[in-house]
Order: structure tokens, then sequence, then C-alpha cells
């Protein structure tokens, strides 16, 4: 398994629990556990390593051009500084993967992917693409990058103490050559917890030291390292997508509810002509939010009934730490015509467990624990 120049500060932590995420080896959870880690983001702050996410540089004269077709979002509009979040789509309009696109000068962009879709992604700009024969230069910065996010109401105080005027860095901002103590960080503030937050990339050599500076740094304001269990917790809770779940080589942007980063209205771009037929003719299933009646966990795969009758399944579920309920998203037929507390069946176990459509996201920053 492949692993980040963080795993040796890994082996350090007591009862550290590690798994292999895409061939990654990676914790899933540190001393304190997945609900600890968790709350530790919804009220202080949390560290988190995402050096196994996927970075390129694509640069040249027609960069902004060529993402612009690869990219369901407008990207030549973008500002040097800003970040935008976006889909790259095959043709058919379902999902190569979900990205985050950095402006770092007028031909040069800095392209963030998913990890286990880094190998499919670089090949789809490089050479599957039908413009590839327009491709600008494109170099993989993945091995020699670390990412780590640090989230949480309290990470703009941790961030200052070491950044100066991190406050001016703004939401979808990021700023290049910042010093972190003795690093030299690219820092961006997206987020994928639904709190306040920052990413922090450096060169792989200074990661292990980044991740000390900050933890440090943090101490005092209760910040602690965070695995994956609760950074998919914590992402499902505020409604942001995980691929291979709410989208997929399988599902369309419009059907995950993602429509607000499709810009129809651009000239072209790789899906746009199957994802506007899509659209005219009615798009056949919807992401919906589901809470449970009965006392049961929701899972990816399981399925969704209605009087009986298949209607669609569950992409991701779990129970909510913030909220204590259990809770789920779904892909179902549209044509149900289902409304907010309608009731519906999924099958776990064997067993037609009953829940009820609810209004998404189940978590929004400063809502702490009211109900959905």
């Amino acid at each position: 398994m492949k692993r980040t120049p963080l795993y040796e500060r890994y082996s350090t932590y007591p009862s550290v629990k590690l798994i292999d995420f895409g061939g990654w080896e990676l914790p899933v959870q540190f001393e304190s556990g997945i609900l600890a880690e968790h709350e530790a983001v919804r009220t202080k702050a949390g560290l988190f390593d995402v050096s196994h996410m996927g970075e390129c540089l694509v640069s040249g004269e027609s960069a902004d051009a060529y993402l612009d077709y690869l990219c369901t979002n407008s990207i030549s509009d973008m500002a040097v500084g800003q970040c935008r979040y976006t889909l790259m789509c095959y043709p058919n309009g379902t999902v190569v993967d979900d990205l985050l696109i950095y402006r770092r000068t007028d031909t040069s962009f800095l392209v963030v992917m998913n990890a286990s879709n880094t190998p499919k992604d670089l090949a789809w700009i490089k050479t599957d693409n039908p413009h590839a024969h327009l491709c600008p230069q494109v170099v993989d910065l993945s091995d020699a990058t670390v990412q780590l996010a640090l989230q949480g109401p309290l990470a703009e105080q941790i961030l200052s103490t070491l950044v100066t005027d991190c406050a001016s860095i703004k939401s979808f901002t990021f700023r290049s050559q910042c010093e972190v103590g003795e690093i030299m960080a690219l820092i961006s503030r997206t987020g994928y917890t639904g709190e306040d937050g920052f990413e922090l990339y450096c060169a792989s050599d200074d990661g292990p030291l980044l991740w000390d500076t900050l933890l440090e740094a943090g101490k005092a304001y209760g910040l602690i390292p965070c695995g994956l269990g609760s950074r998919d917790t914590l992402r499902m809770e505020a409604k942001l997508p995980l691929y291979g779940h709410e989208i997929s080589d399988s599902i369309t942007p419009l059907e995950a509810n993602l429509g607000v980063f499709v810009k129809l209205e651009k000239a072209d771009f790789c899906g746009r002509e199957a994802l506007l037929k899509q659209q005219e003719e009615g798009i056949p299933r919807t992401l919906r939010g589901i809470e449970m009646l009965d006392k049961a966990v929701p899972r990816n795969g399981y399925r969704v009934l209605l009087d009986g009758r298949d209607i669609g399944y569950v992409t991701s579920g779990n129970k909510s730490p913030t909220l204590g309920i259990f809770c789920a998203y779904a892909l179902i037929d549209r044509a149900t015509s289902l409304k907010f507390g309608d009731v519906v069946q999924v099958e776990i176990h064997g067993q037609h467990k009953r829940a009820k459509l609810v209004r998404t996201p189940f978590y929004k920053r400063g809502m702490k624990n009211e109900q959905p």
C-alpha cells in the first residue's frame, strides 16, 4: 500500500487505527476516536492528513480554455488567487471526478483530484478526453506534495498564531508562498467538513514538520489529529459529495443535485450535450435526504422502497454524531413525486425499516444540535 510522508508520524500515536483506503494506508481514527474527532472539528479544530489526494499543474496560453472544456463550471473567468469547485464529465454526462481548481497565474492552474481517481483523471486530462489533442502542459505534483486540512471554528485563530493576516484568505481563495513557521506553503480556504478551515500544501519533505508545527500551535485551542472516519461523518452531515457514492461514472451532476456547478450556458464542455438533453427530457433520479424512523444504520447500496417497490438506493448513510439521528442520502426515482415528510422503507439485513424524507444538508455551520 502507498503511504503519505506523514506515515512515520502515525506510528508515534497510541491506538491509531490504520486502514486500506483505495490502496493507501491511512488513519481511520486516532486515540481520541471518531466521535471525539468529529466533535473537535464541530466545536474546536481538527487536523487531517489528506496528502493522498492528487495534484497536477496545468499551464500554457490555452490552459484556461482547455480546462473550461473539461469542467462543468466556468474556469476562464476565475481571478488569480481564486479556487473553484467543479466536476469533470464524460461525454455521456456522468462524472469522471469532482475537482478543485486553483488559478495561480493567467496561464497556470493547480488541479486537485480525488486520491483513488488520480491515475484515471490524469489520463483523462492528458490523453483520453475528446479534445486531448489540444492538451497544454500537465505536470503531476502528487508525489511531491503534502496537503493538510486544518478544520473547525478555531482554525483561523490557530493559523493566525503562525501566519500573518490569514483572515484575509477568504472562502474559496488562496495565497501562495506563506511562511508557516519554518515551512513555505500554499494556503487555501475551502473545506470538506461543513466548518471553516484551511488547506495547507507544501513540499513532501516539509510535511512532517508542518504537521508538528500546526499541532503544537493548536494545542492550547484543543486541536487534535483526525482520521478518515470523522472526515466522512462530517462531510455527510454537510451534504458534501463523495466520489463513488453521490457522484460516479453512472450518476450525473444533475441527478446528484449539483446543477449549480454545471454551467449549461457555456458554449461547450465535455458532457454538455448529454446534460442538456437530460434536463430537457426530465432528470430521472434525484438525491434526497432520509432520516430513519426505525432505529437502524442505512449503508451505501441498501435498497430504498416505496410500498414494497424499488425506487432507489442509499448512497451514504450513518448515525449523525452532531444530531444523534440515523440518516442517509438516497438516489431515488423522480417519478415517485415524494415530498418532505413522506415515508419510505430501507432494506437493512432483509428487513424493511421505515424512514422519512427530510431537507438537507443535515447540518449547517452554526445550527449545532437543531434537528433538520
